[in-house]
């Protein structure tokens, strides 16, 4: 590897450590709040990465960096993927299933949140003339009108819009174990949230929805990717 690409691994992994970390202490502080304190006393409910990754050491730190590595030797784009996950009390969540789906649905708005800080902040440089509208990768929606600490900064926002956007829709799809299947309990009855609940946690429905997402996700993200960046470019 050159370190031109160390250096792009180094910023990859920062900015999935916090999406994930931010992703799951959203989880935990919601569920803290509506009266479930597994999260918090687990010491979850922080933007400290290492409760996570010691809850979670392969999807935090193994997974990333083999994917990484694996993505620069196959010769394709620099790439990362991982995943985190929080604890809940089963029992809270199936008594109250509107509160369950209110704490699902904060790990997707965490992200989402992120993407627009992100976005923001390249507008801002665009207007100052720091930034101008890049390739529209991953890595380059922003691109550095000057050499040095900016080109830097402009990967990382770029990565923290592009990989945000992508947890946030990832997270939406409503099959299990995504966030997108607990938020179903916010739009039914409390019944029949707790039936869905005990179908969902019947074994191998996680890893079918797995499959279904990923498949799916292929299939969706890049034409929303596409408009997300239009949108944050419009009258530029």
């Amino acid at each position: 590897m050159t370190p031109d690409v160390l250096a792009l691994g180094l910023i990859w992994y920062f900015v999935l450590l916090l999406s994930l970390t931010v992703h799951e202490a959203a989880h935990g502080w919601v569920a803290l709040r509506l009266g479930d304190e597994t999260a918090y006393l687990a010491g979850q409910v922080a933007l400290d990465p290492l409760p996570h990754i010691r809850r979670e050491p392969f999807g935090m730190v193994l997974v990333p960096i083999l994917f990484f590595g694996l993505s620069v030797a196959r010769g394709g784009a620099p790439w990362m993927i991982g995943w985190a996950s929080t604890p809940y009390d089963s029992n809270w969540a199936f008594a109250h299933p509107r509160r369950a789906g209110w704490m699902a649905l904060a790990g997707p708005a965490s992200n989402l949140f992120l993407a627009l800080l992100a976005a923001a902040i390249i507008r801002v440089g665009v207007s100052q003339g720091v930034f101008v509208p890049g390739l529209l990768t991953f890595e380059s929606v922003a691109m550095a009108t000057v050499p040095g600490v900016w080109e830097t900064f402009a990967t990382l926002l770029s990565l923290v819009f592009s990989l945000n956007l992508l947890l946030f829709v990832f997270n939406l799809l409503p099959v299990p174990p995504l966030d997108g299947s607990g938020m179903l309990n916010l739009f039914v009855r409390e019944d029949q949230a707790q039936r869905i609940m005990e179908w969902m946690a019947q074994p191998g429905w996680a890893f079918g929805g797995l499959l279904v997402a990923w498949l799916l996700i292929r299939r969706i993200f890049y034409p929303i990717f596409i408009q997300a960046c239009q949108m944050l470019y419009v009258g530029v």
